[in-house]
């Protein structure tokens, strides 16, 4: 992505270091890839390895120039949801755009919706209205899914936002008041079409960031649909035991990610992007 002399948002909470006890077993994957089955598919799997930024005799904490770097990177793309999301609200009569804050940290933090921690991967929380992300996530990705690249990364900061548009909307409370309606299957099921509407609105944003800072280079997109795809239920539950459960998916599977990741990403049109009243084999 272009993003030389771009700005940085000031909605950042940046936390790391602070809460999360370092321990040093090994590498950072296999925490996150623990992480990310558990957040897409609720299996909870036994991570035997994990590398935090370790904390000093001083009780300060050293970060890598690859983690500043992600911090600031990070800083540019929740920016860059701000202007994009600003202009589409007051362009389309949605009422103003408040952003999100961005929390940053290490190992485990409070949040409105409770404890969380890297285990969980990037996750957004409607009490609080702030989406938290631990950086070793991004390392996770390119070492353990092969999904590498900044428009990766872009992605999946942009799909959080989106759970906040949805949540600005009214869409978000919606889904979950009729999540708790219901019984698991069907709950599920809502989920899936949160999490694909979310991807949507994740194209959307890269739609018009382009158009407004002509931002997309030459690889960016196939990035993004590799992410896509290899963080799609039915990908990742073969990757951790061989065969997937439908009935279990909560976030769509690969093919679906990537389709709708696309089709926001082509049209810039929110309109386009009613995953709710679709039946499942129109996902």
């Amino acid at each position: 992505m272009r993003l030389d002399g771009r700005r940085e948002s000031v909605n950042v909470d940046d936390r790391r270091g602070v809460g999360g006890k370092a321990i040093g077993i090994g590498g950072i994957g296999g925490l996150l890839i623990a992480g990310i089955i558990y957040l897409l598919t609720g299996q909870v799997v036994d991570p035997s390895q994990l590398a935090l930024p370790t904390e000093t005799g001083t009780g300060q904490v050293e970060f890598t120039q690859e983690e500043q770097e992600l911090a600031s990177f990070s800083k540019k793309i929740l920016a860059g949801t701000e202007d994009v999301w600003t202009a589409y609200f007051a362009k389309n009569n949605l009422g103003s755009y408040v952003s999100p804050t961005m929390v940053l940290y290490t190992g485990s933090t409070q949040s409105g919706c409770g404890t969380g921690s890297a285990s969980m991967g990037p996750f957004y929380c409607s009490a609080d209205q702030c989406l938290y992300i631990d950086l070793s996530f991004f390392s996770s990705m390119k070492q353990q899914l092969g999904a590498d690249g900044d428009f990766a990364y872009a992605y999946v900061i942009a799909h959080e936002v989106g759970h906040h548009v949805q949540n600005l909307l009214g869409t978000l409370g919606s889904a979950h008041r009729e999540m708790a309606r219901v019984g698991k299957a069907e709950a599920n099921r809502i989920s899936v079409r949160i999490e694909l509407q979310a991807d949507f609105l994740a194209g959307v944003w890269a739609h018009h960031d382009n158009a407004m800072f002509s931002s997309i280079e030459p690889g960016d997109i196939d990035e993004a649909i590799r992410c896509a795809s290899v963080i799609g239920d039915d990908y990742l539950q073969k990757k951790a035991q061989g065969y997937a459960v439908e009935e279990s998916f909560t976030h769509g599977t690969a093919a679906q990610r990537k389709r709708w990741l696309n089709k926001g990403l082509q049209t810039g049109d929110i309109r386009q992007g009613d995953t709710f009243s679709l039946r499942d084999g129109q996902l």
